[in-house]
């Protein structure tokens, strides 16, 4: 009796693209069983807004060329960032982390760069869609024109990003628990709303507290997204905002491969 051997196939190759989408699939799932998560991700951000137009009413935006438009559409983007994207993400990171789910994924193919950016995939695409939708329905609703310089706009929203993804890896390096993951975001938060020109322009601030304030780091985001709507925004300044978003995304990547933790705080 004759016996047929088979050569078992090889497993099919796999890319950085296909392992990354991999994970992002799998992250989508969980984020979306976290209640919590979604109600940050999906609604706050739909609600602040709400609260800039209102304080709109009491500024003197026809002064520094502004309108309730140009208040509030880049106020949106600002709170989808700091909401859909980092302070969500610094949850996940914390969490998956003290689940051990990093320390396994980290003994497959993936590599350090693929387990971080696949699991801030949805998060990213959720912010980037709901930035996307939020600025069509200040088109619509407050009566604005398309913009003047559309690709500040947008080297403003992917650097807002890029960035919150990296500034969320670092505090998640500093974050013990997933308790403490919903209070560490929360100085950010707070600084970037009041700071960043979100509720308040930083053309209506004092001289001395504006020049601060435009090294926060949403700042550069904010003053991109609104000097592309209005055009008034100058190279020189352009040229600022894009340095000092640069830069904070860079002191956000050294702290992450400088402290980022991949298995559980003791």
């Amino acid at each position: 009796m004759s016996t047929t051997h088979t050569t078992p196939r090889p497993a099919p190759a796999t890319t950085p693209l296909s392992r990354m989408t991999a994970l992002a699939r799998a992250e989508l799932t969980l984020l979306g069983r976290t209640r919590g998560a979604l109600f940050a991700a999906l609604f706050v951000p739909l609600m602040l807004p709400l609260s800039a137009a209102q304080a709109s009413q009491e500024m003197d935006l026809a002064g520094a060329g502004l309108n309730t438009g140009t208040l509030v559409l880049p106020a949106a983007v600002g709170f989808s960032l700091l909401f859909a994207v980092y302070s969500v993400l610094v949850g996940v990171f914390v969490v998956r982390r003290e689940e051990l789910v990093l320390k396994r994924l980290r003994t497959g193919e993936l590599r350090d760069v693929e387990i971080l950016a696949g699991s801030a995939l949805p998060a990213a695409l959720t912010g980037l869609v709901q930035c996307l939708l939020l600025a069509a329905g200040c088109v619509a609703l407050l009566d604005l024109s398309a913009p003047s310089a559309p690709h500040l706009v947008v080297l403003g929203l992917l650097a807002g990003i890029v960035m919150c993804v990296a500034l969320a890896a670092a505090t998640a390096s500093f974050t013990r628990t997933g308790e403490s993951a919903q209070v560490t975001p929360m100085p950010l938060l707070m600084v970037s709303m009041f700071g960043s020109g979100m509720f308040v322009p930083l053309e209506l601030l004092p001289d001395r507290v504006a020049s601060v304030c435009e090294l926060l780091p949403l700042t550069p985001v904010v003053t991109l997204v609104r000097g592309g709507w209005t055009g008034s925004l100058s190279a020189y300044e352009a040229l600022g905002a894009v340095t000092t978003a640069v830069a904070w995304i860079v002191i956000a990547v050294f702290a992450v491969q400088r402290w980022f933790r991949w298995e559980p705080r003791r």
